[in-house]
């Protein structure tokens, strides 16, 4: 098998099932998703991957919230598969942590991947030695390790893109084969087996090119021709293109019986031997070779899959395909030279006529022109001066003639765009060329593009350590990559920080660290003799119009990660059309990048250029100004996902709104906008919070919090919910606005209550009552007595409870809001069961759920029906019950409100458990668990263990009931809850019975 090893050994497969072995025995590598993890890591061939990145190529646009969660228990998981006898504590050689990343260290021929494309090397090696026999048969042996379909069982985008890359390569390896089978005279002997590669593959034309040029070999003439029949057909139909040249030449030439198509005989390999006595001197009609380019980087490092890629594009060299161009594009300092010139030496072999090389200088004031360049290759190609024409056309044409029949490599660097590059691209298939810019080269004919980004942290570190010095990094690995990380990977800033360091002896690794933290100073330490960051970015700025100019400096002010075009029209103050033009021509002069549709995002470097131009470009009430547009274009959107989400609420009608945002259709696609948006938007109130001097600065973030309560009810941001409402709470105190501390104070009550931490919401709960009341401000007036009331309910003080839902329907009423009714009508039916009364609880929740369904409120209506569904369950109504909860479950998770999720899951068991239904109990109690531990909800794992609990104890499974119950206390315990008491009840009942 593919896959198998030696004994002791690990083999892995990927050219079929995503499958390993140990010892000659296969290894169970578990769910899909951890064989696709495993799959990505085996394909990046030992270099390190993101988590980002990972979550990415498994989930990709579904990733759950708590994505890097699962990926850590993944990729722990993998590690005991791997290396089931590694001792506990001790660190894993094989699937090992690098950086932020993960990189997966193989032994040499332990993938069937690695040993598929050292076989085809051999085999193109003995094809190009005249061997074409051995070449058959290593291509053959190569092949044979494919086992079905690449990677299957492996899920998610970058499975799927891989599948179909190594689906490719086997296809065109086949081809290759084919040809040489044809080569060697096996022209019988291959027909039936390119009958089913056509049948596979109708509109691959070179398989039926090889088909028909096999049956006309076998003497099936009328055969061959009927193939190109059937083929131009299914293309017209297909595609609407009429065959090729190589397919139609090959019809026309069985047509007339050419002679030339006969077998030839098999090729080798012939050595010339000069005649003694010959002549040793140049023919006077033989070209010079040149050699031009620039020395090699001697200490290169990383790029592994984009050598292989471009080495792998410079090699198609056939008419069909026409001349290689790679154009590689990238940030200032990303290492495009280095890397065009480390291919260029590599690839040296391929092109035995020479090497030209040009400067271009695109990005400086004195750009090379065209007709420069061509004249300086044309005197290199051995063109008298005199001779050489003096118009572009005709110096680009006697060029590409004098390149006609020859294979040479043309590196074009630092070009300006596509109109300077193309006179000089070589016009006949065996030359090849490759091209590197800061911009993107996408209207350069041909050529395949390659975006080149900062090294990964792994390739790095290595950089690094090459240039200070192996030994240095080694002792002081942590804060090597601390150093790697705040150069943002770059190469440029990487060699200057390792020459600097390299230069003192007397400095440790980790006394750059303190230096490059601070991002004031930051690209001042990022200079050495005349390399500088800054000043490479500068040539980059330098080029652009006033509006990109602009837009680049203002768009460094927002702290986010990234920003959407909708946010980034709001700081430039332009309509999002015009700005995504902007931005996406930014994007292509590689200032910024585009990690998604319609978001941009600068590098960490580019960012603190952006910024330090800014500050000495724009007037500090601009840049306040434009900081404000964003504030308002964010709380203009909260505004309408919480009036989408919570119809009507009087919070939405109360916020001090100015400007426009997002409108949006449906409260999914509100959600959905919230949960992509909330790093940049808990950024941008992080940032308020830290500038603000006035309360005018200060409230529209504040409002911004009480606006995400849709994005606070999915429990996926509740550690940023915390940090933001405490930056904001203590800059309200700093400034003396009591507008600001209220809002802050009610949403940090509200984080408090979801963490359990009750005594302490009502504190802030009962503040901003205070506060509501002094100011008269009616924005959370009725919302936080409706919190009063739910947080003593919750501590078991029903009476007290009742008492502020009646001041909360009174505010409630008297400022005409039936939703604020509803709410408080719906909240307090759990509170009149506590007190014994069930029909009272029934009236008020019934009532509660008809206005609700009246006014035509979603989000209302489903809570209404879970408080409903609990009291319908608690007097025996189950059918009922299970029906209510049924609808709110449904519309909760369709809104991605993961809290409300896990409450009504664990309400559902509770009410299958009345019916003594116990196996829908514990589904519905292990979902709710689930949910709960995937948004770091502690209070609801405790409720969902409980109920976990009572549902297995009916099960009879006593031992699993009474670990879950432990849990469940454990947890109740530390938050200091109360259902502490009922549960350490349940399990002394469950001893004494036990006993």
């Amino acid at each position: 098998m593919a896959g198998h090893g030696m004994d002791g050994e690990l083999r892995f497969a990927v050219l079929g099932p995503v499958r390993a072995w140990r010892s000659g025995q296969e290894v169970d590598l578990g769910t899909p998703l951890q064989r696709s993890i495993l799959g990505m890591l085996l394909l990046r061939e030992g270099r390190a991957v993101t988590p980002t990145e990972m979550i990415d190529a498994v989930w990709g646009e579904d990733a759950p919230p708590r994505a890097l969660g699962a990926l850590r228990t993944y990729v722990s998981r993998l590690r005991t598969v791997l290396e089931p006898d590694r001792p506990a504590r001790t660190r894993p050689e094989l699937l090992t942590s690098v950086g932020r990343g993960y990189a997966l260290r193989l032994p040499d021929g332990a993938l069937d991947l690695t040993r598929f494309e050292r076989g085809i090397t051999e085999a193109e090696a003995a094809r190009k030695a005249g061997r074409p026999a051995q070449a058959a048969e290593e291509m053959r042996a190569a092949l044979a390790l494919f086992e079905g379909e690449p990677l299957a069982g492996a899920v998610g985008p970058y499975a799927d893109h891989q599948r179909d890359r190594l689906a490719e390569r086997r296809l065109s390896v086949v081809e290759t084969l084919m040809d040489v089978d044809l080569q060697l005279g096996n022209h019988a002997a291959i027909v039936s087996e390119l009958i089913a590669l056509t049948a596979d593959h109708p509109l691959r034309e070179r398989l039926r090119a090889q088909l028909m040029l096999a049956l006309y070999r076998c003497g099936r003439q009328g055969d061959a021709l009927a193939v190109f029949t059937e083929t131009r057909q299914a293309l017209i139909d297909e595609l609407g293109v009429e065959p090729g040249r190589e397919l139609t030449t090959l019809h026309q030439r069985i047509l007339t019986a050419d002679p030339d198509l006969a077998v030839s005989a098999p090729v080798i390999a012939v050595v010339e031997v000069p005649e003694e006595g010959g002549d040793d001197e140049e023919s006077p009609h033989e070209l010079p070779r040149p050699a031009q380019l620039p020395a090699a980087v001697n200490d290169f490092t990383g790029r592994k899959e984009i050598v292989g890629r471009l080495r792998t594009l410079l090699s198609a060299q056939s008419a069909h395909e026409g001349v290689p161009v790679a154009a590689i594009c990238g940030i200032g300092g990303v290492g495009k030279t280095a890397l065009a010139v480390h291919v260029a030496h590599q690839s040296d072999e391929q092109f035995p006529d020479g090497q030209l090389y040009a400067d271009l200088r695109g990005y400086t004031d004195e750009a090379t022109a065209p007709e420069s360049a061509l004249g300086a290759f044309l005197r290199a190609l051995g063109v008298p001066p005199d001779v050489i024409p003096e118009r572009l056309p005709e110096r680009s044409a006697l060029y590409r003639s004098l390149l006609a029949e020859r294979r040479i490599l043309v590196l074009l660097d630092n070009a300006r765009d596509a109109a300077q590059v193309l006179p000089l691209l070589p016009g006949t298939p065996g030359c090849a060329a490759i091209v590197t810019s800061r911009v993107k080269l996408a209207d350069l004919p041909s050529a395949r593009l390659i975006d080149l980004d900062v090294m990964e942290p792994d390739e790095a570190l290595s950089l690094f350590a090459l240039v200070a010095g192996p030994e240095r990094v080694a002792a002081e690995h942590g804060a090597a990559m601390d150093v790697v990380a705040a150069c943002g990977f770059l190469p440029l800033a990487v060699r200057i920080v390792a020459a600097r360091l390299a230069a003192r002896p007397s400095w440790t690794v980790a006394s750059l660290v303190p230096r490059l933290a601070d991002e004031q100073r930051r690209l001042d330490e990022l200079r050495v003799g005349n390399l500088a960051v800054e000043a490479t970015f500068a040539l980059g700025y330098g080029q652009l119009d006033t509006a990109q100019a602009r837009a680049f400096r203002l768009l460094s002010l927002p702290n986010g990660p990234d920003i959407s075009a909708g946010a980034a029209a709001a700081v430039l103050s332009m309509s999002t059309l015009e700005t995504e033009d902007l931005l996406e021509s930014l994007v292509d002069a590689s200032l910024l990048e585009a990690p998604a549709p319609g978001r941009y995002r600068f590098h960490d470097l580019l960012k603190l250029f952006a910024r330090r131009t800014l500050e000495k470009t724009e007037r500090p009430q601009a840049r306040t100004m434009a900081l404000r547009r964003l504030l308002g274009f964010y709380l203009a959107s909260c505004q309408s996902a919480h009036r989408l989400a919570y119809e009507g609420s009087m919070i939405s009608d109360n916020l001090v709104v100015v400007g426009s945002g997002r409108v949006f259709t449906s409260v999914d696609e509100a959600v959905a906008w919230l949960i992509a948006e909330g790093d940049a938007l808990f950024a941008a109130i992080n940032q308020a919070a830290a500038a603000s001097r006035i309360g005018e600065h200060l409230l529209p973030a504040a409002d911004m919090l009480v606006a995400m309560e849709p994005l606070l009810e999915s429990g996926t941001h509740t550690r940023e919910f915390d940090q933001a409402t405490k930056a904001t709470l203590a800059a309200a105190q700093r400034i003396g606005d009591a507008g600001s501390e209220l809002r802050a104070r009610y949403v940090l009550g509200r984080v408090l209550f979801a963490g359990n931490q009750l005594a302490q919401a009502e504190e802030q709960f009962r503040i901003v009552h205070e506060l509501s009341v002094a100011r008269e401000e009616k924005v959370v007036t009725g919302e936080v007595r409706n919190a009063l009331a739910v947080v003593v309910g919750r501590q078991r003080r029903h009476t007290e409870a009742l008492t502020w839902f009646d001041a909360a329907m009174e505010f409630y009423r008297a400022n005409g809001v039936p939703a604020g009714e509803a709410l408080v009508l719906s909240y307090s039916a759990r509170e009149h069961l506590g007190l014994g009364r069930p029909e009272d609880a029934i009236a008020a929740a019934e009532k509660g759920l008809a206005i609700f369904t009246e006014i035509g409120s979603g989000a209302g209506t489903a809570r209404a029906r879970y408080h409903l569904g609990i009291v319908l369950s608690r007097v025996g109504r189950i059918t009922e019950a299970v029906h209510h909860h049924a609808e709110c479950l449904a519309f909760f998770r369709a809104s991605k409100q993961r809290v409300w999720e896990q409450r009504v899951c664990s309400r559902l068991a509770e009410t299958f458990i009345a019916a003594e239904r116990y196996g829908d109990a514990v589904r519905h109690a292990e979902q709710a668990l689930v949910v709960s531990r995937e948004i770091g909800h502690p209070y609801g794992e405790a409720l969902s263990l409980t109920v976990l609990g009572k549902a297995l104890r009916g099960m009879s499974s006593v031992s699993r009931s009474t670990d879950c119950l432990r849990q469940a206390l454990d947890i109740f315990s530390r938050l200091g809850a109360p259902e502490a008491g009922d549960v350490r009840a349940m399990l002394d009942s469950a001893q004494v019975v036990e006993s």
